[in-house]
């Protein structure tokens, strides 16, 4: 809802409020929070009755009021507020422009910026104005998502006056926030350890983050949260705030010298030169806000709820996804068509719905040094061509899916033969390389038709169902000769890419197509409006998974994450995991599987099997119920050592008739407390069943003391164990329970005991290191407790 009381604006969702007031010409930050009423706005504005010392005076007229000490909306430049700015232009006049308020109006929907995704739905678009003397104005765009309890931010640039300017700096937002308590969260990383969570105590001065290598990064995620003191998963304000945007960006928060706060984000700075001619305008990409007093997982609610409603393709936001088999780790480029399909025969016995054919498919493509560029089929590896292998993976009743990286080049390629200036380099400077190959030039219409038809040729050729559209470098040597000005290169490259997410995905309506960059390398919301899942990360090691998935899930939700089950020793971590702990971690995503599976043992594949049907069955709320956080390794460690860090997760149907929830051992903790599972999200008064997924675990994980169990000796390391390792594994503890929602959430869980190293049996539950565990919950279908006790009353009586 927008209200414009006066010269007071507010925004309300369904539990927050944002308020802000022209006053003076300026648009001074009134009130963001938990939703409020409001009679006057009087209490909520900053009072300056004497000023602070050496602060510049705004305007004679208005003294003594001074920008520095104000919470504001948009700063004027230059004007004597010497925080982080917003924006910063050059004219013929400087850089100072006395941005003032002129006027506001109201539209039913959010714009798309020019060449760049907007959220979808929404509660109504407010855009006010500010201009300076000369002419150049100013546009903020505020969106209302009430039921998401989301507010969007932009900024648009429109050069009004005579002459021409140079745009220098676009945040989408600037926000001030009262007081400096806070700490700053970032999702930090690299490749195979995307999105891990940073804290930053804020203090005074800033803390700037973001990305400069062309894409949303690995490094830094567009998302961060800022809280306050003692927020936690569940209770405490948090504000979250993301970025609708796949290109170089820019975070920072700042603390004043006079203890506030200001946080914003938008377009990278660095590089970055929009030259304006009169009329021409700059739109900067839409950036989310929301806020909650129920903690972090509160605000992921919002985040979750507005990225499924209003982000995600339509077609697809609710669409169960189905399980699949890439073959990249089983093969890698050492393939044929014989050993694809004995591949997909497996696949398809054990339950897998999509087989994916990655990397290696097309022209001289036996390493990564070659190929990239083109699309014709390696006809010695796969005879009767994609649609052929199509028609027989569909045979076996899988759907046919295909790897795909348009974006580059490599140098040994027909494309780079015949366009060698399609490639993006700098004049007279060789060009850097990365895995062995050259960008793209996006910039270039040529370049962006040559993508477009080819993709949606292959595609279409293949029948396949699914694409996985990957980019395994960042951008360097940034030059485009089809640009009058450098300084608009990394924009213009990433509206270049969005305008072939449009027309390939227009073109292709009903494929499922699943971004990736070298694992999470572009995992943001610009990529999500028009793919509507993405590979998490290239680490499929199941303990940092739990790291990976933790951090990405308090921005994103669980059904945009692909997760796979993969080898183990783990191909990037090089750490065994027991299979059934893979699965679990993986099951709280669109699951996969990406490993051999013609040399995997009969039990390994028995286990497999059951793990695809158990995921089917709970499909429903694993993929689109709401997902909460129960303990996580980036927390505090509280345990003074005597109880293992571990991860817990639940996730609930919105009906709250379901959940299943999650837990993950670290590093064994030998002969600790076990505190009770609390769990979260359920219906107090609602009676529910819980019963453990019933796991099963290779025999050779007991080692030597197998013969403790066992009524005769063998050999650890013999040929009988590995053996009967590859036919039998031994089954772990079965639990049942019954209970109300109050007593799980508040009370919890209490399992069986863990193996102590003392003994063995039905009732152990044996939870070595990077282990898992998975409980399915479901609600009786009675009536709720509240009215069986009324009726049990009226009986009485």
């Amino acid at each position: 809802m927008i209200t414009v009381t006066g010269t007071v604006f507010q925004l309300d969702t369904a539990h927050t409020s944002y308020l802000f007031e022209a006053r003076g010409g300026l648009l001074q930050q009134l009130y963001y929070g938990p939703r409020i009423k409001t009679h006057d706005a009087e209490p909520l504005r900053e009072k300056t009755a004497a000023g602070y010392g050496s602060e510049v005076v705004y305007k004679a007229a208005e003294k003594p009021l001074s920008l520095d000490s104000r919470p504001l909306e948009f700063s004027p430049k230059n004007k004597g507020d010497y925080r982080l700015p917003a924006f910063s232009a050059r004219t013929g006049q400087g850089f100072t422009a006395d941005l003032v308020y002129e006027g506001f109006r109201v539209e039913e929907a959010l714009p798309a910026p020019e060449g760049l995704p907007a959220p979808h739905g929404g509660d109504g678009c407010l855009i006010v104005t500010l201009k300076t003397a000369d002419g150049l104005e100013v546009e903020l765009l505020y969106g209302v998502f009430e039921q998401a309890d989301v507010i969007a931010r932009s900024l648009r640039v429109v050069n009004r006056t005579k002459a021409p300017l140079e745009l220098l700096r676009a945040m989408s937002f600037q926000l001030d926030l009262p007081g400096c308590g806070y700490t700053l969260a970032t999702l930090d990383g690299a490749w195979a350890r995307e999105r891990h969570v940073t804290e930053h105590r804020l203090a005074p001065g800033a803390v700037v983050f973001g990305s400069r290598t062309g894409a949303s990064s690995n490094r830094t995620n567009p998302f961060f949260m800022v809280y306050e003191d003692g927020a936690g998963e569940f209770a405490g304000r948090v504000y979250g705030c993301n970025l609708v945007y796949s290109g170089s960006f820019e975070g920072a928060a700042e603390v004043s010298p006079l203890g506030s706060t200001r946080i914003m984000e938008g377009v990278q700075s660095d590089g970055f030169c929009w030259p304006l001619a009169p009329g021409e305008r700059f739109e900067a990409p839409w950036a989310v806000l929301t806020c909650s007093d129920a903690g972090k997982n509160g605000m992921s609610q919002n985040m979750h709820r507005f990225v499924k409603e209003h982000i995600l393709p339509p077609a697809f936001a609710h669409k169960l996804r189905p399980v699949l088999l890439n073959n990249w780790e089983a093969t890698y480029f050492d393939f044929n068509e014989r050993r694809l399909l004995r591949l997909a025969r497996e696949a398809a016995a054990l339950g897998v719905e999509l087989f994916v054919l990655d990397d290696g498919w097309f022209g001289a493509r036996d390493s990564d040094s070659a190929g990239l560029g083109d699309y014709e089929v390696n006809r010695k590896k796969l005879p009767s061509g994609l649609d052929g292998l199509g028609d027989k993976v569909r045979a076996l009743g899988l759907g046919f899916g295909l790897w795909m990286e348009p974006e580059m080049v490599n140098e040994d390629s027909g494309l780079y033969r015949a366009h060698p200036d399609w490639a993006v380099k700098a004049p007279g400077v060789e060009p850097g390389r990365g895995r062995n190959q050259l960008v793209l030039d996006l910039c270039r219409r040529e370049v962006r038709d040559y993508i477009v038809e080819n993709v949606v040729r292959t595609v279409k050729t293949a029948g396949a169902a699914y694409v996985k559209w990957d980019m395994n470098r960042h951008v360097s040597d940034n030059y485009s000769p089809a640009l009058d000005e450098q300084g608009r290169f990394a924009h213009r490259f990433v509206q270049g890419l969005y305008e072939i997410f449009r027309r390939v995905t227009e073109a292709c309506p009903d494929v499922l197509f699943e971004g990736c960059a070298s694992g999470g390398d572009r995992f943001d919301l610009g990529v999500l409006c028009y793919m509507p899942q993405i590979w998490t990360s290239d680490d499929t090691d199941a303990y940092e998974r739990q790291l990976i998935q933790t951090g990405t899930s308090y921005g994103y939700p669980p059904c945009v994450m692909a997760a796979h089950v993969s080898a183990s020793p783990n191909h990037q971590a090089s750490r065994p995991s027991p299979l059934e702990a893979r699965f679990d971690v993986a099951a709280f995503g669109l699951l996969g599987y990406e490993l051999d599976l013609t040399v995997a043992s009969a039990a390994e594949k028995k286990a497999m099997k059951e793990q695809i049907a158990w995921y089917k069955a709970h499909r429903q709320v694993l993929q689109q119920g709401d997902f909460y956080r129960l303990k996580s390794l980036f927390g505090p460690d509280d345990t003074r050592g005597l109880t293992a860090r571990e991860t817990q997760w639940i996730t609930v149907a919105p009906d709250k008739s379901e959940a299943v929830a999650g837990e993950f051992m670290g590093l064994l903790v030998p002969s600790s407390a076990k505190p009770p599972m609390r769990l979260y999200g359920l219906h107090p008064d609602r009676l529910y069943e819980i019963s453990v997924r019933r796991e099963v675990i290779n025999i050779k994980t007991f080692g030597s003391l197998i013969n403790q169990i066992l009524p005769f000796r063998v050999n650890a390391d013999g040929l009988l164990m590995h053996t009967a390792s590859g036919v039998y594994m031994l089954p772990c503890e079965e639990e049942h329970y019954t209970a109300w929602g109050d007593l799980l959430m508040r009370a919890g869980l209490r399992f069986k005991q863990s193996f102590t190293g003392t003994g063995y049996n039905d009732d152990v539950r044996l939870m070595p290191d990077f282990s898992g565990r998975l409980y399915a919950l479901k609600a009786g279908a009675g009536a709720l407790r509240a009215e069986k006790e009324s009726k049990n009353e009226q009986s009485t009586n």
